[in-house]
């Protein structure tokens, strides 16, 4: 299991990669009472109660989809490099950031990019605590004036969803450290050493990352699970799939209801689970009582920047703003020591966390 919240310090050399890792078998260990099987799903066959893998299949009474999303694809997204994709691109991403320090100069572009059928399935946070966190390690080695670090994306007011005053922060935080932005503008293709824009400009960069924003997953194409217009599949705020009394799905995978500003954040796929295991258990022991995600939706960030951190949150009834200067860092730092050492059950689990 790869623990990407705090897998933003492997490309500053802040972090090893195996320390962003738990091995499946020691959570296997650790809480028991369930086969662990690796192998590739191909597709789910509801109407057969069974998930076909690469090697065989699986039946079950129940099922619980997690399989996160797939990722809007655009023109030569090879060349740059994603802190939300494939844990491998952490250690590519720490390499090129290496030449470029043992260079003494360069050039570093940070976004992020929307899914307009699915408002939700956005990652900016990542992109942000990415760029902060390079401006301060550039600074502690004395180079930041020898880079040129800008921030891109095509939507026009990028991390809008934590609020007005999140907002507001970023352009603030963005011109006191001198960053570029270049924003409202469709990316139409990245290059080895550039990105392209609908409009024609070009943006030089010797390190480019970027991250997709969320589309369905592949394999709900060969499956029979209902799905939303961008390939989600649909549930109901018990994380049941619609129309099937047996199939439940959590997470990245879903089509997420609630208002225009709600994202896919790690703490509502972790309430969705819950949920869908006490459902479960309340449909097999005939316990009318149900829970749902609903009174959960929120927006909940603690945005590292490397020597500090900015803690936003946000609901229905509250915006909440709050820099944390040196303190923000290490609670960021001990909660990742915290979520690790409480999924294999070697301390108690805070609810809620």
């Amino acid at each position: 299991m790869f623990i990407y919240p705090i897998s933003i310090w492997i490309p500053i050399n802040k972090l090893k990669f195996k320390d962003a890792q738990i091995s499946l078998k020691d959570l296997q260990k650790a809480n028991g009472n369930f086969d662990l099987i690796i192998d590739k799903v191909t597709s789910i066959k509801s109407a057969e109660n069974k998930v076909i893998l690469a090697n065989g299949e699986i039946e079950y009474d129940y099922l619980v989809v997690a399989l996160g999303s797939g990722k809007m694809k655009l023109k030569g997204l090879e060349h740059s490099f994603s802190i939300c994709g494939q844990p491998e691109q952490s250690i590519k991403m720490r390499d090129r950031f290496n030449e470029l320090l043992a260079q003494g100069h360069g050039k570093i572009a940070f976004g992020f990019g929307g899914n307009p059928k699915s408002k939700s399935s956005v990652r900016g946070g990542p992109a942000f605590e990415l760029l902060f966190n390079f401006i301060h390690t550039l600074k502690q080695k004395k180079l930041y004036d020898k880079f040129e670090i800008t921030f891109f994306a095509p939507m026009k007011e990028p991390g809008k969803k934590l609020g007005i005053k999140g907002f507001e922060m970023l352009q603030k935080q963005f011109k006191k450290e001198g960053v570029q932005i270049l924003i409202g503008v469709k990316i139409t293709e990245f290059q080895s050493n550039k990105i392209i824009f609908a409009d024609n400009t070009e943006l030089e960069s010797d390190l480019i990352m970027y991250i997709p924003a969320g589309s369905g997953h592949p394999v709900m194409q060969n499956s029979d699970l209902p799905l939303s217009e961008a390939g989600f599949i649909k549930i109901d705020y018990h994380s049941k799939v619609d129309g099937l009394n047996n199939v439940y799905a959590v997470g990245d995978i879903v089509a997420l209801q609630g208002p225009d500003w709600a994202a896919k954040q790690g703490h509502i796929a972790e309430v969705m689970a819950k949920n869908a295991v006490l459902n479960i258990h309340n449909e097999i022991t005939k316990n009318p009582e149900r829970h749902s995600y609903e009174e959960h939706i929120s927006i909940i960030c603690v945005m590292d920047t490397g020597d500090g951190a900015i803690y936003t949150s946000r609901t229905d009834k509250k915006i909440s703003f709050l820099p944390m200067p040196v303190v923000g860092h290490w609670m960021k730092k001990g909660w990742g020591t915290y979520w690790k050492k409480s999924k294999l059950r070697k301390i108690p689990r805070v609810p809620g966390m």
